[in-house]
């Protein structure tokens, strides 16, 4: 493993030491292009993304649905709920997104989940970190819980972005990342070309308790990379809520209109 001494009296490698090895390592392999425009320069400490990529990030902002985070156009002063959540009535209290799942954050997004491009991690923890901490850290919570990949999805990825990121925000939040609480209990079909009716069946009885104690009274944030209509982010809040959670909030890197 890089950075580790197989001689037991010879402790890991220092952080720093660590992180510029990592550097010279994708300098030598990605040259400090920007991995999404390909034409600004860019460091391995930004994510390998330039300047101008960072600034085209569009953050989402009010006006948002109170409930789902979903963003709507003009001028709103009052609190509401939009329709969907409405006649849903999701598991989770609130869920919000730091940008549009659209321009650079959609291509981040997408090198990152289907081609483990795990240099682009500089540029979430910068953008997505902070947003989620402004919102969250007034609140004590007993821990971060990312959505979970079915053992079969989990070979064929060899990572789970939700948990990646669930640790990022896990230590921000200097709280346990739990893995045990919510699993897949079947492979589902992908999320992408399915209506918001057909979505919300998809994952109907698709997560079940991992564990069997219950957990009466507690808060969890519920992390996953992008949200589109919440129906998966639902799935595992309403798993969260049968073992007892009091509330279930939901962070995602991105939102998809």
């Amino acid at each position: 493993m890089l950075g580790y001494d197989r001689n037991p009296t010879v402790g890991p490698m220092p952080p720093r030491l660590l992180r510029s090895t990592r550097d010279a390592l994708l300098a030598l392999f990605y040259p400090e292009r920007c991995q999404l425009c390909g034409n600004a320069h860019a460091r391995p400490q930004e994510g390998l993304v330039c300047q101008a990529c960072r600034e085209s990030v569009v953050p989402l902002n009010q006006p948002a649905c109170d409930r789902c985070g979903l963003p709507f156009p003009g001028e709103i002063q009052h609190r509401f709920d939009c329709p969907n959540c409405r006649d849903r009535n999701p598991a989770f209290s609130r869920a919000r997104s730091a940008v549009h799942a659209k321009g650079s954050a959609r291509e981040a997004i997408h090198l990152y989940k289907y081609h483990r491009a795990f240099w682009l991690e500089p540029f979430f923890q910068a953008v997505w970190v902070p947003a989620a901490m402004a919102d969250l850290s007034q609140t004590q919570w007993d821990g971060v819980v990312p959505v979970p990949l079915h053992p079969v999805r989990q070979r064929e990825r060899e990572f789970n972005q939700a948990e990646r990121l669930g640790r990022m925000l896990a230590e921000a939040l200097a709280v346990p990342l739990r893995l045990d609480l919510v699993r897949r209990r079947s492979v589902t079909s992908s999320q992408t070309r399915l209506s918001r009716t057909e979505r919300a069946e998809n994952v109907r009885n698709a997560f079940e308790p991992g564990v069997t104690q219950r957990i009466d009274g507690t808060r969890w944030v519920v992390v996953d990379d992008v949200l589109t209509t919440g129906a998966t982010t639902d799935a595992v809040a309403a798993t969260l809520r049968q073992l007892g959670a009091a509330e279930v909030v939901v962070w995602t890197f991105a939102r998809g209109v």
